[in-house]
């Protein structure tokens, strides 16, 4: 059972953005998109795992190799994803080390930025909206929530998380290094979400002169420049507060290009040539990478991060090797869970096989106690013997049966492990000595 979990990605690690990007989902699509892969005839659960450093397909099938072909004719028909990119690029995982993989993901171990803290919140969002969409059963409800314990429980016991620089925190600290001193600076965020409410906190902290913040919901924008001190502007502003801003920072859900080449020339000209500073955190991206080419804009998108979180790498190794140890616990304790799945039918139907026994057994003696003056004692002996004798009827028979067969050691060897069957050898022998003299007397 465990090897009918199946993982298909594309990451950070060797998949760029513009890739990346080509397959982004968004909270628009994503519940079409599950249905859409779920209706695949060998994809029994799925959950699809969509963020600005990854996407990820989590599949429950009964045939590996045919939700392969499923997964390839989606990916790349149904999406537009080019052939040979997929077998470039993508990384497949399966079983144990999709659950490892999940569970790395969940608590921040496999992000570019170790120990940030945002990762947990988008799996679970995109976990509620394959829930709510019918794709989840089962295996995968307690996969991911078994993923959500994990990343809790190596947040609290290793402290992988406290100061965690974040990718909007590395953004911020980009931005300090291409202008010295923020203090005379101002700043526009493009996008109300978390992403950028992180960006703009760290904005203030770092001593940011003026915030604009703007996002296609005004109302939000709004609540957040209230709550953060800056102030809100429309969306029909963006483009003149464009004019007068040093630093841009945009973390968006759009499909399409914000900012283009013409925004930032038509900029540069009323800032007489002042350096534009462009940081896109989205995927797909905000800003057309095309801007780069125009003198005195700089441009940076998620991938660029990269240089910032290597030195927090360094600072989280010794931590990561404790949440190492949580992990691979909590996949002990999955698979064993999982593993059960295989002989729970066999478990509920003997129960229930066993509780018929008792329930035809226990209506004979209680019509035998209000209908007789028999002993009650005697009728619950009676009562007693009668349920051993049939729940060990076929048993038996089946074992005496096979008596002789290639297949009698295994059935022995079996029922004792079963049974906890530990009397010794001496005991059993001597039982089966008395047995065969009373059979043998019968016989004379």
């Amino acid at each position: 059972m465990i090897n009918n979990i199946l993982l298909a990605g594309i990451s950070y690690k060797k998949t760029p953005i513009e890739l990346r990007e080509r397959l982004s989902f968004s909270g628009n699509n994503i519940t079409d998109t599950l249905l859409k892969l779920k209706s695949h005839k060998f994809v029994d659960e799925c959950i699809i795992l969509s963020t600005c450093n990854r996407i990820e397909f989590y599949c429950v099938t009964e045939s590996i190799e045919d939700c392969l072909a499923d997964l390839n004719n989606f990916i790349i028909y149904e999406n537009n994803f080019p052939q040979e990119y997929y077998t470039t690029n993508f990384y497949f995982h399966y079983g144990e080390n999709a659950v490892k993989h999940l569970l790395r993901v969940s608590s921040s171990l496999d992000s570019m930025v170790i120990g940030e803290p945002q990762i947990l919140g988008q799996v679970k969002e995109q976990y509620r909206r394959a829930h709510e969409a019918g794709t989840t059963g089962l295996i995968l409800n307690r996969l991911f929530h078994n993923a959500f314990f994990t990343a809790k429980k190596v947040r609290s016991e290793t402290g992988i998380g406290a100061q965690a620089i974040s990718i909007s925190y590395a953004a911020v600290e980009l931005a300090k290094r291409i202008f010295d001193d923020l203090h005379n600076r101002s700043a526009l965020l493009i996008g109300s979400g978390e992403m950028g409410e992180l960006a703009a906190k760290n904005l203030i902290n770092a001593g940011i002169n003026e915030l604009f913040i703007t996002s296609r919901n005004y109302n939000n924008a709004e609540i957040l420049a209230q709550k953060l001190g800056g102030r809100a502007i429309r969306n029909e502003e963006l483009y003149f507060q464009l004019n007068h801003t040093d630093i841009v920072i945009s973390a968006t859900d759009s499909v399409e290009f914000i900012i283009g080449p013409q925004h930032l020339k038509e900029a540069l000209k009323i800032r007489k040539n002042e350096p534009v500073f462009l940081i896109d955190i989205a995927v797909p991206r905000d800003i057309d990478p095309r801007v780069e080419d125009i003198e005195n804009v700089y441009l940076y998108d998620i991938d660029d991060l990269k240089s910032v979180s290597e030195e927090n790498i360094k600072t989280r190794r010794e931590k990561s090797r404790k949440a190492e140890d949580i992990i691979n616990q909590r996949v002990d304790i999955f698979i064993e869970w999982l593993n059960q799945l295989k002989v729970f039918p066999t478990i509920v139907e003997l129960k229930g096989r066993f509780e018929h026994i008792k329930n035809i057994e226990l209506s004979k003696a209680l019509r035998r106690i209000e209908n007789t003056e028999t002993d009650s004692k005697e009728i619950l002996d009676n009562l007693a013997n009668s349920i051993v004798s049939k729940l060990l009827h076929q048993p038996i028979t089946k074992l005496k049966g096979e008596s002789s067969s290639s297949l009698s050691a295994l059935y022995i060897e079996t029922l004792r492990k079963l049974f906890n069957l530990d009397r010794s050898l001496a005991i059993v022998e001597d039982d089966m000595d008395i047995q065969l003299d009373q059979d043998w007397n019968k016989g004379q």
